[in-house]
């Protein structure tokens, strides 16, 4: 069975298995680990683990939207500065 039948494209569907993943691996952390290590950010912000994984995955969902609206496609710049980001996110937010 193929994706026709809701006319995704396999980087579409990459991207939602992806954050599927993403979620089931923050869920198996928070099994093992609880509490999410709350911390305050360069923001002011008293974040935990799931709290900046939403926040890097609606940073880069901005960054892209951007990207296509001023510049187009190809999209493997964005990419580079949403992984970027969300990594910086994670480190200081």
């Amino acid at each position: 069975m193929g994706l026709s039948w809701m006319a995704w494209t396999w980087p579409t569907a990459a991207f939602f298995c992806f954050v599927a993943l993403a979620i089931a691996t923050m869920g198996v952390w928070e099994y093992f680990s609880p509490g999410g290590g709350p911390r305050d950010g360069v923001l002011g912000l008293h974040t935990t683990r799931g709290d900046r994984l939403f926040i890097s995955l609606l940073g880069s969902a901005f960054i892209f939207l951007a990207w296509l609206g001023l510049i187009g496609t190809p999209l493997w710049a964005p990419l580079a500065i949403a992984i970027v980001y969300g990594l910086a996110v994670f480190r200081w937010v």
